[in-house]
């Protein structure tokens, strides 16, 4: 084989492989979108979330004799995390703020639960990715099972997948009673569910909108596998798991800031599968990843020396 025809086959790898990988983070769109953020910079930093400012200050903490970790919100009433499974039994679990197991509670007779979000007075909302639904679950007053029997729940059966890419995360404005609803992927869709809560006991006043168009519009990522509602700022965060990033939209659904979650900067490694996103009242950003790893970013200074003060 001549060193022509050589030379010639390895650039064709070489241009076979940077398509591939440009094709399974969508590289393009995300250099764009961190020039975006680098360019224009923080233009309103009392109104902004500013994802590049957050840095890691636990990374890849196993959460103990967990699997399948697939979402979590934050409890301000308690001052601490709740986490979901959807296998190896579903559950919804109760940790402090380093990651630390506290509390089961079993779901019984549940299908697919991927995500939840914290609705306040003990309330959570879970979407089931298969069946595309949203349930209102209220958590016992002592860690105990969940049944599915005794749960209101509101069906989107909007674009059903043969392939389990249904909803996937869920997050809660709780001033307008605002459910964001989540698909995954093929398509990724975005929808609010408004008046879900206060219907409960009460004459049904439900409204559903499609806000896919923020995500055409705004969002790098190949897929959606959690989002976050910010009531101090009233913006939208979304987690792509396949693309490795957090993207930051404002009221309307515009761009306001970037993160990637590849091994990089303060990162030592790529989050390998990551599904769960929130925030606390501080303004912490927690992120999970299956099977049971453990993230929390912050834009303290102190947090972020001590941190490194620990490497």
């Amino acid at each position: 084989m001549s060193k022509r025809w050589t030379l010639g086959v390895f650039f064709i790898v070489v241009l076979l492989g940077a398509y591939v990988v440009s094709a399974r983070f969508m590289v393009h769109q995300q250099l764009y979108a961190y020039w975006q953020t680098l360019w224009h910079g923080n233009q309103a930093p009392d109104k902004n979330i500013w994802l590049p400012d957050y840095k890691a200050v636990i990374q890849a903490k196993p959460v103990a004799d967990i699997t399948n970790l697939s979402g979590i919100a934050y409890d301000p009433d308690h001052d601490r995390l709740l986490g979901i499974t959807n296998g190896g039994p579903m559950q919804i679990v109760a940790m402090n703020r380093n990651g630390d197991l506290l509390e089961r509670y079993p779901l019984i007779g549940f299908q697919d639960t991927e995500g939840l979000a914290y609705l306040g007075n003990g309330r959570v909302v879970i979407a089931d990715e298969q069946l595309q639904r949203l349930y209102v679950v209220t958590l016992p007053d002592s860690p105990g099972p969940i049944h599915v029997e005794n749960t209101p729940f509101v069906a989107i059966e909007i674009n059903l997948s043969e392939h389990n890419k249904g909803f996937e995360g869920v997050t809660y404005d709780a001033a307008n009673d605002r459910i964001f609803a989540i698909k995954e992927r093929d398509p990724r869709q975005l929808f609010t569910v408004t008046g879900m809560l206060a219907s409960i006991g009460s004459p049904l006043q439900v409204h559903i909108q499609d806000l896919t168009h923020w995500i055409d519009r705004s969002v790098s990522g190949l897929d959606l596998s959690e989002g976050y509602y910010d009531p101090r700022t009233g913006h939208l965060l979304l987690l792509s798991e396949q693309s490795s990033n957090v993207t930051e939209l404002d009221q309307d659904g515009n761009f306001v800031s970037f993160r990637s979650l590849l091994g990089l900067n303060d990162l030592k490694k790529t989050i390998p599968q990551a599904e769960g996103m929130t925030m606390d009242t501080s303004g912490e950003l927690y992120i999970v990843s299956e099977p049971n790893l453990f993230y929390r970013f912050s834009k303290s200074k102190a947090a972020v020396a001590e941190n490194q003060q620990k490497q």
